[in-house]
């Protein structure tokens, strides 16, 4: 893959960020990898989305160092480079600051798994990182986040559960393309509005039968999945 297709798949998914609503100002960014040649290109640091053309695209490779770009990469650029790196599968990360998924966030919560909407995209509830430690915060802030993210990851599959809450801060999500971890990220943000509404409605709801989500996620990514069009 050329660096300029790289960087022109970075620059159409970033300047569809706001159309979602899922980014307020300039809160977000995306980057997208070619694991082939372990480098990945990311929206440069507070540039407005509908300024965003290829050319502003910073390129780096997995060491962090700049190959293609004048411009200076988005600051969680560190944060991006490790889960590209640790999670095998995935080529693009979407980082936003959607309301109802920094809600649980803050409250230091996971998105729990209330229904079949849920269970069409998220393996089970959406995790919530544990906080930083004063010493991981004052010092290399953004990959101790990436690391923070990896940690949480442990024992748990990231392409069946794509998106991770860090607990203060807000939701990442991933994915094979950078359209399906925005979608990822819309996804997100969609079961986090109806956990918060039915938790409002039903405080002590208990989370869906297992049944319920081992049918409805594994019709649609299973090894017999049958959902959707061949």
């Amino acid at each position: 893959m050329s660096t300029l297709t790289l960087r022109t798949e970075c620059c159409e998914i970033n300047r569809r960020l706001p159309a979602t609503g899922l980014v307020d100002l300039t809160f977000g960014n995306v980057s997208v990898s070619d694991p082939d040649r372990g480098i990945f290109a990311i929206k440069p640091s507070g540039v407005p989305y509908a300024d965003l053309r290829p050319e502003h695209i910073v390129v780096l490779d997995f060491d962090g160092n700049i190959i293609e770009g004048t411009l200076r990469p988005s600051s969680d650029e560190p944060t991006h480079r490790i889960l590209l790196k640790a999670f095998t599968g995935i080529r693009s990360v979407v980082h936003t600051h959607s309301r109802n998924a920094v809600a649980f966030a803050q409250a230091g919560r996971p998105v729990p798994c209330l229904g079949t909407t849920h269970c069409d995209a998220f393996y089970g509830p959406v995790p919530v990182t544990r906080s930083l430690r004063p010493d991981e915060i004052n010092g290399a802030y953004e990959h101790a986040t990436g690391d923070l993210i990896v940690e949480s990851f442990a024992d748990r599959d990231p392409l069946q559960c794509p998106a991770v809450l860090v607990r203060h801060h807000g939701p990442f999500a991933w994915g094979p393309t950078a359209a399906k971890a925005l979608e990822n990220a819309h996804s997100l943000e969609i079961v986090a509005d109806m956990a918060l509404k039915t938790l409002a409605l039903t405080p002590g709801i208990q989370e869906v039968d297992p049944c319920l989500l081992d049918k409805h996620f594994l019709r649609k990514h299973g090894p017999g999945a049958y959902y959707g069009q061949t």
